[in-house]
């Protein structure tokens, strides 16, 4: 069984600890089974590259590394953390993420 995520892919979140706390980004990849995701911007990682086709040079190719998802919360318009709650859409009778604090559906 695969457990739902708070995020998805293309969110606005904040992370709320760990060594990159407090920094904002969209979500590029979520990792479903492992429960993390690539945060744009968001704990940075050196990688060693060969040389090859795109970097004929080789070196050392800074990069986004993965975070888990229970270190990032989803982003408000307003800029602030908010927690995430599902309920039923009226109009669509579908289940719909929303924004704890302001009580507006997550698109």
């Amino acid at each position: 069984m695969r457990n739902k995520l708070h995020i998805k892919k293309g969110d606005n979140v904040i992370v709320i600890s760990g060594n990159s706390k407090g920094d904002k980004g969209k979500v590029l990849f979520v990792d479903v089974e492992k429960q993390r995701a690539i945060v744009e911007g968001v704990n940075m990682v050196s990688k060693h590259s060969k040389p090859n086709a795109e970097n004929p040079k080789g070196g050392i190719v800074q990069k986004e590394g993965y975070i888990h998802v229970s270190n990032l919360m989803i982003a408000e318009g307003s800029g602030k953390a908010t927690r995430v709650g599902r309920k039923m859409d009226d109009k669509t009778n579908k289940s719909v993420r929303y924004s704890k604090k302001s009580g507006e559906v997550i698109k």
